[in-house]
């Protein structure tokens, strides 16, 4: 799991990458790797990531969205930022892209 801020939603991550860390590790005692802030928008200035992952597929309408990527690298799924961590679909999902 890799997490990708983003501050284009409601202004919620203005922070630098320190504040931001010490907020997701405080509140929701996030342990997997924090990357710099993104453009996660479409348009000229999304991020290359974000470029991969939304190419024909749906773009984050806000914060916590998540996408599976399979081992070829290919993205499986899109999850809406309603869908938990821990929700039995999305675990479900995962184990079966591991196998």
């Amino acid at each position: 799991m890799l997490g990708f801020p983003s501050n284009e939603f409601g202004g919620q991550e203005p922070g630098t990458p320190a504040e931001i860390r010490e907020f997701c590790n405080t509140r929701y005692s996030v342990k997997f790797p924090l990357f710099g802030k993104l453009v996660t928008k479409p348009g000229p200035e999304q991020s290359a990531i974000y470029a991969f992952l939304t190419a024909g597929r749906e773009a984050p309408g806000w914060n916590f969205c998540k996408y599976l990527v399979g081992k070829d690298g290919k993205v499986i799924k899109f999850y809406k930022s309603g869908v938990k961590p821990d929700d039995a679909g999305l675990k479900a999902d995962i184990a079966a892209a591991m196998k």
